[in-house]
């Protein structure tokens, strides 16, 4: 009886021959980009946002007078000669940035199609490109990349901010997939879903820039492997109009310094209330 007790059930053989087919048949789909696994999915796009999953962090923050965009910079040794100019934000045209999270190399090739599909358009038209249709066009970049065979997906995902005359200030998101969408607030990189729910709790629209320059550094801190956020490991820009002008400005390690030192007291403040 006991020996009949430890024996498998008649249909375990079956059952496990079925398991084994079907993770041959999930890694058959592993490696194309362009082949839907028979679960509808496309592995290939699916890992490139997962690796940007492990990213550092970016977070941009629509505010009533202008657009933060925030970054974590990750430097890997102490050794590493800083870089000259930021490697998370980039100026795409006048009136356009981005800040990036995910591969760099990557982020390079399509940061230098943006700036060529921009300046083809003002040369053409002699008038900035609407922030929308940049994106769009970048986008549809990125899609080719997960439809033609020998390719793979672009591991990099964007946050666009810009300001042009038909929908004032914008804040857009785009993935791997080519997928791009619209946001007042959002965060990309690792740690993202924290970094999501404490936009969802305190942001507000009618927020100024100072306003949202102090969210972004509370969500950076939230997202952020270090126990505390300093001005080597963060990075802010703020886009906003003086005088009739649109200004794109990287906060100095000094103003970096102030914003989270505010940050730090205003939690003080609440943790003594």
């Amino acid at each position: 009886k006991h020996q009949e007790s430890l024996r498998a059930p008649p249909h375990f053989p079956r059952a496990l021959a079925r398991s084994r087919t079907t993770v041959v048949m999930s890694r058959r789909y592993d490696s194309s980009t362009t082949t839907f696994s028979p679960e509808g999915r496309l592995h290939q796009v699916e890992y490139a946002i997962e690796a940007i999953n492990n990213a550092g962090t970016a977070v941009g923050i629509l505010a009533a007078d202008g657009i933060v965009l925030a970054g974590e910079k990750q430097k890997s040794t102490s050794l590493l000669q800083p870089s000259k100019s930021s490697e998370k934000m980039y100026k795409l045209d006048d009136h356009v940035v981005t800040v990036v999270a995910g591969l760099t190399a990557d982020a390079n090739i399509l940061i230098n199609n943006a700036r060529l599909q921009s300046q083809r358009y003002l040369y053409t038209y002699q008038e900035p490109m609407p922030v929308e249709q940049l994106v769009q066009r970048v986008c549809n970049y990125k899609q080719a990349y997960t439809q033609y065979g020998g390719l793979r997906p672009f591991g990099v995902a964007f946050l666009f901010a810009g300001w042009d005359e038909h929908h004032n200030y914008q804040l857009y998101m785009s993935d791997p997939s080519g997928n791009y969408s619209g946001w007042k607030a959002t965060c990309i990189g690792q740690n993202n879903q924290a970094g999501k729910g404490l936009l969802k709790n305190e942001y507000e629209e009618t927020a100024t820039v100072s306003d949202a320059l102090k969210l972004a550094a509370k969500v950076l801190q939230k997202t952020m492997d270090a126990t505390s956020a300093t001005a080597e490991k963060v990075e802010f820009m703020v886009l906003t109009k003086e005088g009739g002008k649109l200004v794109q400005r990287i906060l100095p390690e000094s103003e970096t310094t102030a914003v989270l030192a505010a940050v730090a007291a205003d939690a003080s403040n609440e943790g003594d209330v």
